[in-house]
């Protein structure tokens, strides 16, 4: 299924001055007019995000959010630096058009950009389309995260954009460490992934531009074609090694259909029917892409990806039980990290 997200008026607390915001818009976007309308989205974003109307054309502004925040947190600048530096690099991004540091102007720094219309599948199945279309979508899916990879981060202009080196160690580090302080549970699965993945860190140690959350929920699909036009949700996005981010674009392909919350796959599900490639056809897509001889060590990035996954799961699942959300869906969270635990300790062992 598809689904766009829903408009509202502002929030109380994320209302902005539209005025001064308006008037500011039109000394530094290129064609901004006015008068001009503002609602925001709805939705899980943790940086409040708008949509601009003007008589000519729409826009999308995301902000930080309003009150005090952690240096390392909420870094929106980020998110812009990369999708400007991706334009024209073969790895479809939305079009930035300004980036505005004075915080005179709403509140917070924050920046504008196209506001594209399209499609976004939340079920990996994509049920709605055709086989045929569910298969462009896919090839296209596998072939971005390969463009993606290659792009020459250097040449961007992208050679701080994060660490070059040691990756995988720097991350099952952090993961380790968050997952032990959510921990609600003795999990045996986690505890043996955990020390699997730390003694058999390959020795490949390649450096890519990685989107962190690279999957086909994160794709915007063309309105009514079977098209990828824009790869969103950049927060996550690093120097990192390619092959976490492809395993993690993998995961549909060792997860039940319907796994929980935030996670659904093709197990058991005849993906020729569904006009969907098996795993071994979107990783030849993979290499032809980045122009690799093949993959090695795959079960280990695997597991890593599962491994990530499920420490995520439990920090939600922790913070669900803290914050006394629903117990219904805080518990369906802890059912993932031990689903994706067993995963990926059953992958390592194969």
């Amino acid at each position: 299924m598809s689904s766009a997200p829903r408009l509202i008026e502002p929030l109380p607390a994320h209302q902005l001055d539209t005025v001064k915001l308006f008037a500011y818009l039109k000394d530094h976007v290129e064609g901004f007019a006015t008068p001009a309308s503002l609602q925001q989205f709805q939705g899980g974003q943790s940086n409040p995000t708008y949509l601009i109307a003007t008589p000519t054309q729409k826009y999308v502004l995301r902000k930080k959010p309003p009150g005090h925040l952690l240096p390392s947190a909420h870094m929106i600048d980020r998110e812009y630096r990369i999708q400007k530096a991706l334009a024209g690099a073969g790895v479809p991004v939305v079009k930035m058009y300004h980036y505005a540091t004075d915080i005179s102007v709403i509140g917070t720094e924050f920046y504008v950009m196209e506001y594209l219309e399209g499609r976004v599948f939340s079920d990996v199945l994509m049920e709605d389309l055709t086989a045929p279309e569910r298969g462009a979508i896919q090839a296209q899916l596998f072939a971005t995260i390969g463009a993606l990879h290659a792009a020459d981060y250097t040449a961007l202009g992208l050679a701080d954009y994060g660490k070059p080196s040691q990756y995988i160690a720097r991350q099952i580090d952090r993961w380790t460490k968050q997952y032990i302080a959510s921990c609600t549970e003795d999990l045996p699965a986690m505890n043996n992934l955990i020390a699997y993945l730390t003694a058999h860190i390959p020795a490949d140690d390649t450096t890519s531009i990685v989107h962190g959350d690279f999957r086909l929920g994160n794709m915007m699909i063309h309105p009514t074609e079977p098209r990828i036009i824009a790869v969103l949700d950049w927060e996550l996005s690093t120097l990192g090694h390619p092959l976490a981010d492809l395993a993690y674009c993998c995961m549909p392909y060792h997860m039940p259909e319907k796994a929980g919350p935030a996670y659904s796959g093709y197990a058991g599900v005849d993906l020729a029917a569904h006009g969907l490639k098996s795993e071994a056809e979107v990783l030849d897509i993979y290499c032809a892409q980045t122009k690799r001889a093949g993959i090695e060590n795959w079960n280990f990035y695997l597991g890593f990806a599962l491994f990530r996954s499920a420490a995520i799961a439990e920090g939600v699942y922790a913070r669900s039980l803290a914050g006394n959300a629903a117990d219904e869906r805080g518990s369906k969270f802890h059912a993932m990290t031990k689903l994706t635990s067993e995963t990926g300790w059953e992958i390592v062992n194969r």
